[in-house]
């Protein structure tokens, strides 16, 4: 006889995006380590970019102390990776604790809150830039 019930799982899934990247964090119960692509945080370099990630574990310090953090992104660059990152972890930090929630979005709205904004096309016959236009001599 197949056991069917659906058993509470104490693992967490949540994305974050930023730009052109993407990050996918996983929770789970453990002893306070966080890998980004398979990589501990403490290696994770530029400094920036790390205390840039750290931001959502440092608010929730209490909470987070018990639990590792797994997360792989691609695409974008390293702040847009950095961004996305920090908004996975703060997204799965907020489904464990829902306390959280106050104190992320008191402190910044971009930690739960994805920003949408993307560099504008290029445009045919404008030089280079997206809004740049040849100039008229005539006037």
């Amino acid at each position: 006889m197949l056991n069917l019930s659906k058993k509470k799982s104490n693992i967490i899934h949540k994305s974050g995006k930023r730009k052109t990247a993407i990050a996918k964090a996983t929770l789970k119960s453990g002893t306070g380590k966080v890998r980004i692509n398979k990589k501990l945080l403490e290696n994770y370099k530029p400094k920036l970019y790390q205390l840039k990630i750290m931001e959502p574990m440092i608010l929730a310090a209490e909470e987070a102390k018990d639990l590792d953090i797994s997360v792989v992104v691609r695409g974008g660059g390293m702040m847009s990776q950095a961004e996305a990152v920090a908004l996975a972890i703060g997204r799965c930090l907020v489904e464990h604790s829902p306390k959280l929630k106050g104190v992320l979005l008191d402190y910044d709205r971009n930690l739960l809150v994805a920003d949408v904004r993307y560099k504008e096309t290029h445009k045919p016959l404008m030089h280079g830039t997206a809004r740049g236009k040849k100039q008229k001599s005539y006037r």
